[in-house]
């Protein structure tokens, strides 16, 4: 292909994912004791027809694993990394070329985070970042991709000391030399601010301030909602006003016009016995509210035309992070696939995707038939059934009934948009009555506003059918020493 198509197919490419409004990706960390091969978890992507992933460096499998899916690819340069690249146009040069040009066209790499949360976690780099972000621009530049690959920096947001009001919120004004020169590479470069958002650190560092509905983005009653005092604007989400907060933050910069990116947001759903708030069904509300969200093209109440892209905090929990229980366990999928709870991800969900409707067991059907086909939807179906273990929210009432319908009504939402059927050998039925309880969900609940159609997992059918921290950004160690060199780029 001539160097002039090659760029036509991409710039067509890029106006085509822009007007395709706000998209809901996936963060993909790998700092876990079984970390399934780069090929395993492109074919979870595509069976939950994922489009935007987010690597947290720039691995060589991932990457050519990616080729030719279409999933679009930000990569990333490790806090590590940035020293380096910040020091030397040409090892930033390099990067580019081992790292981009190297898999483009084939891998549809986009965006290239640089480091992450560098200010508020290693701020002795904090004089490299924007000049790595230069030099790497500038090897874009020379291998003429800066039009298919935007650059940024993830930061937390604990760059804004008080983030509510909103209308109030500025960046630590400690940084504000070195924020400004970022605000304005991103001007430049018609970039975006990225933002790790996590209401979960919010609500649980916010000594009771707000109720645990705002953190999910549940709906609040008139006399509870969140106003901000300045605008009168309300807030029905701690998300949006973290966003908005950024927005304002850079106002008071005298910068806008720069679109806010998520590139973090989630909730564990397991935590240590002083962590209440991290469970499985706080993970299926907040996540399902805010893909929810995402997918109307909803903005904020201060950008209600300007909608907001998000990575999901992340595809599978990462057991070897440091820290607290529920540091390790914000993942959706266990490293085999499975999921950790019903949750609807992909670009197809609606009402098609079964909201409202549950399969589960006949009230007459045997126990000999209910158990063989709880057998079966737990094995070869593939159905999640994690959560009617024992000590899990699911597992009482402990019987047959009980059991079967949650795996039943799991194995239907995953295959039925692939036609997964709600039949074993006559013991299952299908219903509109939410079998619902406490903190026990079941895929299609209304209360958690989910569906697990999304899943799309292959309905795997014989032939007799039975089968219907405070920050989570990757920072080093490192402590770095800088030469007196480095002061000419502050």
């Amino acid at each position: 292909m001539s160097p002039e198509k090659w760029l036509s197919m991409f710039l067509i490419l890029i106006l085509i994912s822009k007007s395709s409004g706000a998209f809901v990706g996936m963060n993909i960390g790998t700092d876990m004791s079984n970390v399934p091969s780069a090929a395993d978890i492109v074919k979870i992507l595509k069976a939950q027809q994922i489009t935007h992933v987010r690597l947290f460096d720039a691995d060589r499998q991932m990457l050519n694993a990616l080729a030719n899916t279409g999933i679009e690819v930000m990569v990333g340069i490790t806090n590590e990394e940035l020293l380096g690249i910040g020091e030397s146009r040409s090892a930033a040069a390099g990067w580019v070329n081992r790292n981009v040009a190297a898999y483009l066209p084939a891998t549809n790499i986009t965006a290239i985070a640089v480091g992450s949360e560098v200010l508020t976690t290693i701020p002795n780099a904090a004089l490299v970042l924007v000049p790595a972000m230069w030099f790497l621009q500038s090897a874009l530049v020379a291998t003429n991709l800066n039009f298919m690959v935007k650059i940024s920096s993830p930061q937390s947001m604990d760059m804004i000391p008080k983030s509510f009001p909103p209308s109030a919120a500025t960046f630590n004004s400690t940084w504000n030399n070195i924020t400004s020169q970022f605000l304005q590479f991103l001007k430049n470069t018609d970039s975006y601010f990225m933002l790790n958002a996590h209401p979960y650190y919010g609500y649980t560092n916010g000594n009771g301030i707000f109720p645990i509905d705002y953190a999910l983005s549940r709906s609040l009653p008139p006399n509870k909602q969140i106003v901000d005092p300045n605008t009168l604007l309300h807030y029905n989400s701690m998300f949006d006003a973290m966003v908005d907060a950024a927005y304002y933050s850079m106002e008071a910069l005298n910068f806008s016009g720069i679109p806010v990116l998520a590139t973090e947001s989630g909730w564990p759903w397991r935590g240590g016995a002083n962590e209440p708030d991290a469970t499985v069904e706080n993970a299926v509300v907040y996540n399902s509210n805010l893909i929810r969200h995402v997918r109307n093209n909803s903005g904020t109440p201060s950008r209600p035309s300007m909608p907001v892209s998000v990575y999901i905090y992340e595809l599978f929990s990462e057991d070897l992070r440091p820290g607290s229980t529920s540091e390790k366990n914000w993942g959706v999928f266990f490293p085999n696939g499975t999921a950790v709870y019903s949750l609807g991800i992909s670009q197809t969900e609606g009402n098609s995707s079964g909201v409202g409707k549950f399969c589960v067991a006949k009230p007459d059907a045997s126990s000999e038939g209910l158990l063989e086909g709880l057998n079966w939807a737990c094995g070869p179906g593939m159905a999640n059934c994690t959560a009617i273990q024992p000590g899990q929210p699911c597992y009482n009432p402990n019987n047959v009934v009980n059991h079967a319908s949650y795996a039943y009504n799991d194995y239907y939402h995953r295959t039925q948009s692939s036609g997964g059927t709600c039949d074993f050998s006559g013991t299952a039925i299908m219903n509109s009555t939410d079998p619902s309880y406490g903190s026990c969900i079941f895929a299609g609940s209304l209360t958690s506003n989910t569906s697990n159609n999304s899943t799309a997992l292959s309905p795997f059918t014989p032939d007799n059918a039975l089968g219907g921290g405070v920050s989570r950004g990757r920072v080093s160690n490192l402590v770095f020493l800088f030469a007196a060199t480095i002061l000419a780029f502050a």
